[in-house]
Formats: structure tokens, C-alpha cells, sequence
């Protein structure tokens, strides 16, 4: 209830801070608002309180803008969800021979199916691309019963999916108009161009946009894609100078452990519950390492085995925030410089254990 007051506040060029309460919530005695709201207005004249992070206006209307396409494309996979539960119950396992019943070869026996067509053997020959399955199996996979009920619902699923891709056609321009008015920052960084756009990915070019803002590519992180910097910026924005350090932004993200003492005993290292975008993001770009060929994946995987999936997630997560925040603060150069050092750090630590296990078994290990 806080936004739409703190909008007609900041209207009339008076700085708004928003404070948690847990900060304000030691007043004794009778509470009411008018003692509330005094003993606020103290505690903020005497320093006391600490505004919240809210990011620039034209960073929160590109936040508002991504978010609304991060929900259009959920609810794009709910319709997805629909239709393969539509096709179970007609007996029809078309999900055993694609690995993607959304993609082109899904799409067009599903658009065939809607259309009246039933037969399995020509809507086996609609499968096309690199898929693994033979086509006599995915004709034997689309043998099934074909109900009209079934039929109308995937044709009402497959209409709401056109209709909110087109949404998100829409969301798309929007956030490039937006991200055309933000400055340049820094040098011009030149990104490649994918060579085909992918499944939910943005109507432009996202990265080149990205590094133009920022100053630095950030995709040059193993893990990170153009959608997670494009996470992090609209959350975040360019400018983190309200971080003073790498550490206070993981703290924010929620991605660092939150130590409980009592007489000197930690009883609980558990990271913070707070719902943040930016660090589910993290997370999912971390969990994308376990087959990367990177330092980082090495890493990633060495925790794995050591601390478990949970907790290994977490502190790649906190790494890649890290160099966010490193790439952000200290340019293109500072960033690269670091993830140099970083692989050459993890050669002499795999060459360092390759000697210790060979003295072990007693031979010796030479270039």
C-alpha cells in the first residue's frame, strides 16, 4: 500500500525512503498511528533509520515491464502443461519421442491435430529437425484415441499460447524502446549476435542492448545469459553505488549466510527467506554450471560433492553475484582480468593435487 503514496509524494520532489519496520518497531507504551508516525519522524532526524534499495524510475519502469513478460511466459508453460495433459488422456505419448512438444516439430502436429487431422501416420511425417526418434516411433507415439473434447482443448490452449506470445511480442518492443533511452555507459562493447533466436527469447538483440548500458558484457561470465543480466539490471539497475561492497549485495540478494549466535554458538547459518528475482535467477544460472566445462563449473561441481546440491547452488549463486557486481563497478577489463585469474588459480590447484595423488601412489609427475 506504500506505492501508490510514495508515488504522489516523490510527484512534488521530496525524497521518499522506504523502511522495514523491524527498524521502527520499539516504540513502547499505547500505539497509535500519530505516535507511529512521531516516532518515526524522530528516529529519521536523529539518523537512525536506513532507507530500503529502490532502483531509479526509469530502471523500475523496465523492472515492470520484464516482469510482466516473466508472467506472460509462465503462463504461456501453463498452456503447455494443459495440452500434454489433454494428450495423456488421449493416450498419446508424443512427450517419449520430442524432447520439446513446444518447439517446430510439436507445434506443427499439434496445429495439424487441432485441424482436423488424426492420422498418426501423417502426422509422424510433420516431425522435421534433428530429433532422435525414428519415424516409426513417433508414429507408433501419436497411435491413440482421439476425443473432440480433448481436440477442443488443446485448440482453446493453443490459441491462448498465440495470444500471449503475442503479448509478449509486445512487452519485448516496449523494453527495447526503454532500454534505447537509457545512456551509454562507459566504451561501446561489441556482443555477437546469436545466430537463431531461441524459445522465449527477447525480439531484439538483449545482449548488445545490455553491454551497451552497463558499459560491459556481462555474458562472458560462465553461466550468465543475456535474460539473467537482463534480470539483474531491471532489478538492480546499472548504478550500484547503495552496495558499498560485493558482500553487502549478496546480503541484499539473500544469497549470504544469515549466522544466529547465542553465548557464542552458531546455531544456524541459513540464508535469508526473501522472495528477489534477482537471486532466483542466480540460482538457476548456477545450476545451469554442473555440465559447463568452465573454472566455474569445476567449482561447482567440486561443492556438489562436498556440501550437497542445496547448498552448492547457493554459493555459486553468491559467486556470480559477486562478479556481477565486480563487472559492474570496475568495467570490462577488471572482469575479464578476474575470471583470467581465476582459471589459472584452479590449473595450479588441479596440477598441485595431480602431484600430491601421484606422490601417493609413488610415481612422479612430469610436464
Amino acid at each position: 500500500y506504500w506505492i501508490p503514496v510514495a508515488a504522489v509524494i516523490e510527484d512534488y520532489g521530496i525524497e521518499v525512503l522506504l523502511v522495514d519496520p523491524r527498524q521502527v518497531k520499539g516504540n513502547r507504551g499505547k500505539k497509535t498511528d500519530v505516535l507511529d508516525a512521531s516516532w518515526i519522524q524522530q528516529l529519521h532526524s536523529f539518523g537512525l533509520l536506513t532507507g530500503a534499495f529502490r532502483p531509479t524510475p526509469e530502471i523500475q519502469t523496465l523492472r515492470d515491464y520484464w516482469r510482466q513478460r516473466t508472467n506472460l511466459i509462465r503462463d504461456a508453460a501453463r498452456q503447455i502443461h494443459r495440452i500434454q495433459k489433454s494428450l495423456e488422456q488421449m493416450n498419446l505419448q508424443l512427450h517419449k519421442v520430442l524432447s520439446d512438444i513446444s518447439g517446430v516439430s510439436g507445434m506443427r502436429i499439434l496445429r495439424a491435430m487441432v485441424s482436423g487431422t488424426t492420422d498418426a501416420h501423417a502426422l509422424s511425417q510433420m516431425a522435421e529437425g534433428c530429433i532422435k526418434a525414428k519415424p516409426s516411433e513417433v508414429e507408433q507415439a501419436l497411435q491413440g484415441h482421439y476425443r473432440e473434447q480433448h481436440i477442443l482443448m488443446i485448440d482453446q490452449s493453443l490459441k491462448t499460447y498465440d495470444f500471449l506470445h503475442e503479448r509478449i511480442r509486445e512487452c519485448d518492443r516496449a523494453i527495447e524502446q526503454v532500454m534505447k533511452r537509457l545512456p551509454a555507459r562507459g566504451q561501446e562493447v561489441a556482443v555477437k549476435a546469436p545466430a537463431k533466436r531461441r524459445k522465449n527469447q527477447p525480439h531484439f538483440h538483449l545482449a548488445q542492448e545490455i553491454a551497451r548500458v552497463t558499459g560491459v558484457d556481462l555474458t562472458i561470465i560462465p553461466g550468465i545469459s543475456a535474460l539473467t543480466a537482463q534480470t539483474v539490471v531491471s532489478e538492480c539497475g546499472v548504478d550500484l553505488a547503495a552496495f558499498p561492497t560485493e558482500h553487502h549485495y549478496a546480503s541484499w540478494l539473500a544469497l549470504s549466510p544469515n549466522n544466529k549466535k547465542t553465548g557464542g554458538n552458531v546455531f544456524s547459518t541459513k540464508t535469508r527467506h526473501r522472495p528477489s528475482p534477482t537471486g532466483t535467477a542466480l540460482r538457476l544460472a548456477a545450476q545451469s554450471l554442473l555440465s559447463s566445462k568452465s573454472v566455474l563449473g569445476d567449482r561447482f561441481r567440486r561443492l556438489r560433492a562436498r556440501l550437497g546440491a542445496p547448498k552448492a547452488i547457493t554459493a555459486m549463486a553468491h559467486l556470480l553475484a559477486k562478479l556481477i557486481y565486480r563487472g559492474l563497478t570496475r568495467g570490462q577489463a577488471y572482469l575479464e582480468a578476474g575470471l583470467a585469474a581465476l582459471q589459472d588459480r584452479s590449473r595450479s590447484n588441479t596440477l598441485l593435487a595431480l602431484h600430491r595423488r601421484a606422490h601417493r601412489l609413488g610415481f612422479e609427475l612430469t610436464p
